[in-house]
Parts: C-alpha cells; structure tokens; sequence
C-alpha cells in the first residue's frame, strides 16, 4: 500500500488515511476541533446565563489565558528552542489579539444570551471565514467546487440565525446582539488561527501558542485577579474554566497549529464545520440543553457540506 492509499473502510466513510503529510494534517485538524468544540458548552457552564450568571466574561477570558499562559512558561522553560525574532513578534501580538483576548471575550458575552447549542451553528461560519484569511494571506486560490462547498455550509449558518431571531421582537433583538457577538469571535479565532500558522514552520505548533500565551500574561494576569469573582462560584462552573483554560487554550492548539502547518490553513480549516454539530451533542448531557427538529437539522446540513467538499477537488493552488 502506498502513503497515499486509502482502506476500503476508510474511503467509505470519506476520510483520508494517514499516510500523507495532508491527511496527517487533517486528523490533526479532527483532534483539534473535537477538543475546541467543548469550548461553547464549557463556556457557558463557566459563566452561566445571564440571569444566574457565575464566573465573569471578563475572568473567563483573561483568566483561562492566563493559567495557559504561566503552563507556557513552565513548558518552555523545560522544552527551551528557537525564540521569536524579528517580525515574528509583531505575529505573535495579532495571533494574541484574537486567540487571548478577542475570541473568549465575544464568545463568553455571546453565550451568556443564546444556549451552547444556538451559538454552535453560528461557529459553522469558522471554516469559510478562516480558509478566506488564510488564502488572502498565503496566497493560495482554491477551486470554485472548494469555495461552493464553504459558502454553502457558511448560508445555512446564517438562514438558521435569521430564523432562530424571528420569534419576537424582544427575544429577536437579544439574539441579534449575541449572533453579532458571536460573529465577531469568529472573525477573532480565523485571523488569529492564521496569524498563528504563518510562525508554526519557524517556531513549532506547539511553541507558537505558548509563546503566544507568554507574551500576553502581562495582560493577562493581572485582569485575571482583578476580576477575580468575589462571591461563591459552584464547582461546575470552576471545572468548566479549567477546561476551557487547560484543554481549549492551550493543549488544543498544539494539534491544531501542527495540523494547519501539515495540511495546509486553507484546506483544514473546513475540519471545523464538524465543530458546531460536536457542540450540540456536547451541550445536552453537560447543560441539560435540547437539540429541537431546526437546530438538529441545520446542524446535520452543516455537516454534510464537510464530507461533500471532501470529496470535490480542492485544487488549491499559489496565485502567480
């Protein structure tokens, strides 16, 4: 069998086999988006909705970058290697932006007014919106069938929030602030995931998040213990910022940086449209939430665009 053969069963289910740089890249990808797409319910476990609210966006935010960020010193300190140089600290700085600060600050808000499994679907947008940065950034243009692929998991993200805003005027209004929110956070994770890419060759996937998240703990740090909640949090909402600072900010992105650096940031990034159906089944044994006949079906249309694109040519190619 060559490297790039693939099993019968393996092609039957539309995966791709190990044996290439690409397809390394991509079950990188997978692993990844599993452990990012209990961000969402995680979240909210820790902040809790607004009307019981428990840990504060502000603490989430700074707080789980902040514990990722003093395992970072520790990790370097013990792994040592190459240090950024030269412009690669201005990356560093755009990839915390996004990644340290924007991203969970918006999400954290957003969650607080729309379930896990509302705002999941809306993190469908993350494929589309992270393959266009990275092809603008990189270079690259891909296939018209790649980019149909993506504009149509990316349309039925926004057909289900318009639908879901319809119901009422208030209740509209309060879930058109939060979608925005969460659009937003969106647009944070894709510039950041491809600011973080372009130093993944010269620094390594994993030095790349922990420098990342080293450079920020001036910042960071210090908001953490000035927003540090003053009345008693329950043990849940503890063990979701645990989560989200251990396992989200930090040890998720030493596979997802490799797996961008593998398999290209254009090409993996469609792994994520995986992302908002694996929230859904997440948030209902975690949050006690329910998966409705809309949510479901807009997630599993989401998803089949995944294994669709999968099977087009991506043809991605360097612009002359």
């Amino acid at each position: 069998m060559t490297a790039s053969s693939t099993t019968p069963s393996a092609r039957a289910a539309g995966l791709p086999a190990l044996g290439t740089q690409e397809s390394r890249g991509l079950w990188l990808g997978a692993l990844g988006v599993a452990i990012f797409a209990l961000t969402l319910p995680m979240t909210r476990l820790a902040t809790g909705p607004a009307e019981a609210a428990q840990l504060s966006p502000a603490f989430v935010t700074f707080g789980r970058a902040a514990l990722a960020g003093l395992l970072s010193l520790a990790w370097l300190a013990v792994v040592g290697g190459p240090r950024p140089r030269g412009r690669e600290w201005l990356l560093l700085a755009l990839t915390a932006s996004g990644n340290v600060v924007g991203f969970p600050l918006f999400l954290a808000l957003g969650v607080r007014h729309v379930d896990a499994v509302h705002a999941a679907v809306i993190m469908g947008l993350l494929p589309l919106s992270t393959a266009a940065i990275a092809a603008l950034a990189f270079g690259q243009r891909p296939a018209w069938s790649f980019w149909g692929c993506a504009a149509l998991g990316s349309a039925l993200v926004v057909a289900y929030a318009l639908l879901r805003a319809g119901s009422s005027l208030e209740t509209g209004l309060r879930v058109q602030w939060a979608d925005g929110l969460l659009v937003l956070a969106v647009l944070c994770a894709s510039f950041s995931y491809v600011a973080g890419a372009r130093l993944t060759p010269s620094l390594g996937a994993e030095r790349v998040i922990c420098w990342v998240l080293v450079v920020s703990l001036p910042l960071t740090l210090p908001v953490a213990l000035w927003s540090w909640p003053s009345q008693p949090v329950r043990a849940a909402s503890w063990a979701g910022f645990v989560y989200v600072g251990l396992f989200s900010m930090w040890i998720g992105f030493f596979a997802w940086y490799r797996a961008l650096a593998l398999g290209g940031a254009v090409r993996v990034s469609q792994v994520q449209l995986l992302q908002p159906f694996l929230s859904m089944l997440f948030a209902v044994p975690l949050l006690g939430e329910r998966l409705d006949v809309t949510t479901l079906g807009f997630g599993l249309a989401v998803i089949v665009t995944v294994f669709i694109g999968k099977r087009l040519p991506a043809d991605v190619r360097q612009r002359p």
